[in-house]
């Protein structure tokens, strides 16, 4: 428990993290460069709920754009948080 900005918190304070480049793959699956260094393998069939129906589509799925940080699509109406991609990837160990 921490407790930060007068909010206390369970867990454990994360580290901010931001993702520095993103590239798209086949089946819902991206390579994404974080500001850790590291490169990590995402599956986004995760992302789950109607804002994310676009994503099915693989002209909105292929081009993602990294804005300020965060991985986005369809002009930004779409995006997803890094903590949450990076917490649902897996290690990569090859440079994009």
């Amino acid at each position: 428990m921490y407790t930060m900005n007068g909010i206390v918190y369970g867990g454990e304070p994360m580290t901010s993290i931001e993702v520095s480049s993103v590239k798209a793959l086949d089946d819902m699956i991206m390579l994404v460069s974080f500001s850790t260094g590291e490169t990590r393998l995402f599956d986004a069939t995760i992302l789950q709920g109607e804002v994310f129906e676009p994503l099915k589509k693989e002209d909105v799925f292929k081009n993602p754009i990294v804005n300020h940080g965060v991985v986005t699509w369809n002009d930004g109406d779409i995006d997803c948080a890094p903590e949450f991609i990076y917490n649902n990837s897996y290690e990569y160990s090859m440079a994009i």
